[in-house]
């Protein structure tokens, strides 16, 4: 009997009549094929065998269905022990967060809802919870640092070094698709995981702020550990990371240029970023009188002395010899302190964040227009 399809056993194996063809083997009465010529999705030629399944020995294997293919599913192969620690990591820290917030809870709940600093309430809570808060904060601070030497720097550097870059560009995969793909995938999974790190810590730390490290939101690291910017300082330092990588090419002297320009930045950041932006409010008071207390939350900056029309002089002003007549020759009658209130804290975290995600924007076009100008 003839036909375009044979059956053959149970089930029958179809003859494929070209690339990209499946061609059914259910035989009629005549012995022509009830489906012929059928065209199949893009992609390796599958014949069926017996019981739906392959046939042995074709050499040929069923596309491969999930989330991720592609070139995103190639990037998560290369990528992917790192980015599977970093979720894990992400998973334990918000397990312990939660379990954390339980005693933190607790506590707050036997001592008032909100002690103030500078108590018994705050000495006890420093006693049982300063240590894993410090730890928690360097946890979530350092987790950018982190991601832009150990994911970032080698992310296309270790592509250039090991030549692999030139497989991928010459095929039919443009530079554009390559970039996007190499650049998309674990930038986004660095961005998720930071999200949820940063949500969870808040959700520890707000309960408490007024007692963490004596309320000083600004140096005990809850600025940097809180709200938007760890996202945005994760984003930011991956992309020098992958730019660094980009130019240097090398994926060890890339990670050790990244370590430096992170510790370079994080001094930069601290010491003359975060202090503009906001303005400094002010309190003055007689130069022999006590000074009024500040409103919780809030962290002082700096004291100055001043003059009766407002003219600041240095604290230390008129502290020798003959104090008396140095401060009446330049007029000096008020001390003056100046700090920045609880109620500035997220205003200047989203303004810091919009910076770093602006200069991580402008590094990643860089990053970007050197892939689609310079050779690869």
């Amino acid at each position: 009997m003839t036909g375009t399809g044979m059956a053959g056993g149970a089930g029958g194996t179809g003859a494929a009549g070209g690339t990209g063809e499946v061609t059914a083997g259910a035989a009629t009465k005549d012995g022509s094929s009830a489906a012929e010529g059928t065209p199949a999705m893009d992609g390796p030629s599958v014949t069926a065998g017996a019981g739906g399944g392959p046939a042995a020995g074709t050499g040929t294997a069923a596309p491969r269905r999930g989330p991720l293919r592609g070139l995103p599913w190639l990037v998560w192969r290369r990528h992917r022990t790192l980015l599977w620690i970093a979720l894990v990591v992400t998973v334990a820290g918000c397990a312990l967060f939660a379990y954390q917030r339980i005693g933190v809870v607790d506590f707050l709940h036997a001592h008032g809802a909100a002690p103030k600093p500078g108590g018994r309430a705050e000495a006890d809570f420093q006693s049982l919870f300063g240590p894993m808060f410090s730890g928690d904060l360097q946890l979530v601070t350092s987790l950018p640092v982190l991601a832009g030497i150990f994911l970032g720097a080698p992310l296309i550097a270790g592509e250039q070094e090991q030549g692999t870059i030139r497989l991928v560009t010459t095929q039919s995969v443009s530079r554009a698709r390559w970039i996007t793909a190499a650049l998309g995938l674990p930038l986004t999974v660095a961005a998720g995981c930071a999200v949820l790190l940063s949500a969870a810590f808040t959700w520890l730390w707000s309960p408490a702020r007024n007692l963490v490290g004596g309320g000083d939101w600004l140096q005990s690291g809850a600025f940097d550990g809180t709200g938007p910017v760890p996202v945005a300082m994760t984003l930011f330092l991956t992309a020098c990371g992958i730019a660094l990588g980009t130019v240097i090419r090398r994926v060890v002297p890339a990670m050790a240029a990244t370590a430096v320009f992170t510790a370079v930045g994080s001094v930069l950041w601290t010491e003359k970023i975060i202090p503009r932006l906001g303005t400094p409010r002010s309190t003055s008071y007689p130069y022999d009188g006590e000074g009024p207390a500040l409103p919780p939350g809030s962290v002082r900056i700096d004291d100055w002395v001043s003059t009766a029309d407002g003219r600041l002089y240095g604290f230390g002003t008129c502290v020798d010899g003959a104090s008396d007549a140095c401060r009446a020759r330049l007029g000096i009658v008020n001390r003056v302190t100046q700090y920045f209130d609880l109620s500035q804290m997220a205003g200047m975290q989203w303004l810091g964040a919009g910076i770093l995600l602006a200069l991580a924007a402008a590094v990643l076009a860089f990053v970007v227009w050197r892939a689609h100008r310079r050779p690869l």
